[in-house]
């Protein structure tokens, strides 16, 4: 009897049924776990990511199953990981919210030809698509990993859960990795397009934005944006819904509440989430190495288009009216990029202030990626 106590608890210890992909991905969450803590990559979104990786492939631990909730005995067996994982197709409008009611759009509209590099910066995401077909992936697949390169987690997982759920871990955490990856993967690829001269241009004073023009400016984009492409509703609505909020003037408490408490609480739900979904015997397959090698490939390609377009826009001026490093800020990871051009522009010159003219591009490649995912979508999505 009690032999058969102590082989039964030993059976039932998680070492003992620890698979070797799933020991992997525990180094790989303590990685990320030190990249967080350790070096500052964006702990906001890499702790919780890196500690849902962590716990989902303690073995036997049951916090995150594959499941579909459709009942509530199906909810009451789930772990807790699962629940939130099924809240992935509101979270990421709600993400938008947030990051709407944080962002000053000021600088766009101050600076319209920011819109272009914005739109610059979504090439990665069109150039993975196709290396994606290429590679073996059909259409609906090819455009999930493609939305990658427009560092936008929420956009990617919105975008995925429709079109290929069954790649939403890969690609989930592919795109948040490389958003906390940013001060790593773009500072190279900005330096080899540029010269030392350009990236010492300095930028003239943006002009005054009023007040009526910040609150026209979400109304009649959401309006623009919606009409052309009715599947961007989900994302461009809520995003401009939050900086309604937080231009009005009116709505001090909404605000407030969307882009701290609710937005602090849904970065968690789903950080959690993505990161549970990266078990090792799932996730450690060949497609999961050709999303991650495709994933860098279109964030590099978008940094590059970017930087590109504005050389191209300096050109054109026949002047030196724009810092090429601003370009690279056209990928959606706000304020991120936007910090990394103007900190590589001050390795050049510390007195050249880029932060303000970068942040154009940057909030420009939010609404790019929201509406690149809705042309993949009204393109892909019927198939």
């Amino acid at each position: 009897m009690i032999l058969e106590t102590l082989t039964k608890f030993v059976s039932d210890m998680g070492i003992v049924n620890l698979d070797f992909r799933s020991a992997i991905m525990i180094c790989v969450s303590l990685f990320f776990l030190w990249l967080a803590i350790k070096k500052g990559f964006e702990p906001l979104l890499l702790v919780p990511i890196a500690f849902g990786m962590l716990l989902s492939n303690m073995p036997l631990g049951g916090i995150f199953q594959h499941l579909t909730l459709t009942d509530s005995d199906m909810m009451a067996e789930a772990g807790i990981f699962t629940i939130f994982y099924a809240l992935k197709p509101v979270l990421p409008s709600l993400i938008f919210l947030g990051v709407g009611a944080m962002t000053d759009f000021g600088p766009l509209i101050a600076n319209p030809k920011s819109l272009l590099m914005g739109a610059a910066a979504q090439f990665g995401i069109f150039t993975a698509l196709f290396l994606a077909v290429m590679m073996g992936f059909d259409a609906q697949e090819a455009a999930s990993i493609g939305i990658i390169g427009g560092a936008d987690g929420p956009t990617a997982i919105y975008t995925t859960q429709r079109l290929a759920p069954h790649l939403l871990g890969a690609i989930a955490v592919a795109a948040y990795s490389y958003m906390a990856l940013v001060p790593v993967i773009q500072p190279p690829i900005m330096k080899a397009l540029t010269t030392e001269r350009e990236r010492k241009i300095r930028m003239t004073q943006l002009r005054p934005v009023t007040q009526t023009e910040k609150i026209l400016f979400p109304i009649v984009c959401t309006v623009l944006v919606v009409l052309l492409l009715p599947s961007a509703a989900p994302l461009v609505g809520m995003l401009m819904l939050g900086n309604l909020l937080k231009e009005s003037g009116r709505t001090a408490r909404l605000s407030d509440t969307a882009s701290n408490a609710l937005c602090n609480i849904v970065t968690i739900l789903l950080g959690l989430a993505v990161g549970a979904s990266a078990q090792g015997p799932t996730f450690l397959v060949w497609d999961t190495i050709k999303i991650v090698i495709l994933g860098i490939v279109a964030f590099g390609f978008g940094t590059a288009g970017g930087v590109v377009l504005a050389k191209i826009m300096n050109a054109c001026c026949g002047g030196n009216a724009i810092n090429p490093l601003m370009g690279s800020a056209g990928v959606s990871a706000v304020p991120m990029a936007a910090r990394v051009s103007q900190k590589v522009g001050q390795q050049e010159d510390p007195a050249n202030f880029l932060l303000m003219h970068a942040m154009g591009p940057n909030v420009a490649g939010v609404i790019g990626s929201a509406v690149a995912a809705s042309v993949m979508l009204s393109m892909f999505g019927g198939f």
